[in-house]
């Protein structure tokens, strides 16, 4: 059989005040064509739908639209799960009646039979804390995220029909993925991630969570990634929907099937004048700009918001190789106001200061702590 994986559409998020409803509408409209193009017998949604628990009702209208266009004019089913930005109730609604209709929604954890298309059995694995899964699974020994899963996939197993390939959709931090900005953390202290091997058994595992397309330890557990780039941390993904097909045996066979952002989101790096004589790349794309300038750029945004109107972030970049991530760095508050403004001057110069600098600010400070400097 042959379906599409999805996820992550995120409805009605904006991105640093810019609303990005007609860039997802946009993407929608090539999600149904490649449903209608590859003649996809299903499309699989694995969780965050929306951006937010209570989304605005444009996103809402967006999403009816969508589903109406596959399910009544396509007469393709379509199978979505709650993903840790949703609201599993709100989701939910009606999904009993709804699925008579093709749409098979689990908002809320609870006992489900798999949804049974061709020679697969779907099994929607909402996302669940593990509180949630402890309550609603009745199971005392769920601590972690990765008992809750297990627990979901046990069960899975258990109503798992003989003679079809099992597909897993879950909503999950699998350990060693890739993240981004975007993505809400699930846990604090790596708590929230689970083991590859959980999938291991699993015939293909739909997977949402993580924005970047990617495998999650074998070949057949993968991520679709998200409808479109969320953060400057994605300038560099390339978004689009992951096209499988099952055999009645034998490893799952999957195709990555590009989208067209309506606008690009792109890092651009240089100095201010240099970006100020024009155009680098189409103008009308979201841009993060790194600027390499040593010293401050006055109103730096709204002149180059003439060039490039739909700017999304300025900040300064220093020279050479970014920081790592993995930099161990003091907490602020430890650090006294010279060694803190210090940091500051090197992070956005890309230098460390001179003795000339050091005098400046001892000077300035001083009057400043000691109350010389107030009005």
């Amino acid at each position: 059989m042959r379906f599409l994986h999805t996820s992550d559409w995120h409805l009605g998020k904006t991105l640093c005040n810019a609303n990005l409803l007609d860039d997802q509408a946009h993407a929608l409209d090539q999600v149904a064509a490649m449903v209608k193009e590859t003649r996809a017998e299903a499309l699989v949604v694995a969780g965050d739908l929306y951006d937010r628990a209570v989304p605005p009702k444009e996103a809402v209208a967006l999403l009816d639209d969508t589903l109406d266009r596959l399910v009544r004019g396509l007469g393709v089913p379509v199978l979505i799960i709650a993903g840790n930005h949703d609201s599993p109730e709100r989701l939910g609604f009606a999904s009993g009646f709804l699925e008579t209709q093709g749409l098979h929604v689990v908002g809320p954890l609870e006992a489900a039979n798999p949804v049974l298309i061709g020679s697969a059995a779907f099994h929607l694995l909402p996302y669940a804390d593990p509180a949630t899964a402890r309550h609603a699974l009745q199971q005392d020994d769920i601590r972690t995220h990765q008992d809750a899963l297990a627990a979901q996939l046990a069960q899975a197993r258990a109503s798992h029909p003989g003679g079809r390939r099992f597909v897993a959709v879950a909503h999950a931090f699998v350990a060693g993925g890739e993240g981004s900005d975007s993505e809400l953390g699930l846990a604090i202290g790596g708590t929230g991630e689970v083991d590859a091997g959980l999938f291991k058994a699993c015939d293909y595992a739909a997977l949402g969570h993580l924005h970047r397309p990617q495998q999650a330890g074998y070949a057949h557990v993968r991520y679709a990634g998200s409808l479109l780039k969320y953060s400057a941390s994605e300038a560099a993904h390339e978004k689009g929907l992951t096209l499988v097909e099952l055999p009645d045996r034998g490893p799952a066979r999957t195709e990555f099937l590009a989208l067209t952002p309506r606008r690009e989101l792109r890092r651009l790096r240089g100095h201010f004048d240099d970006l100020l004589r024009g155009p680098q790349g189409n103008p009308d794309d979201y841009l993060f700009l790194d600027l390499l300038d040593e010293g401050p750029v006055l109103d730096a945004m709204a002149r180059l918001r003439q060039i490039y109107p739909n700017i999304l972030g300025i900040q300064p970049a220093p020279p050479g190789p970014a920081p790592t991530q993995d930099a161990v760095r003091p907490s602020d508050r430890d650090l006294d106001p010279a060694t803190l403004f210090e940091a500051f001057f090197r992070d956005t110069a890309g230098r460390d200061m001179d003795e000339e600098e050091r005098t400046l600010f001892r000077e300035v400070a001083g009057r400043t702590l000691s109350g010389e400097g107030a009005e």
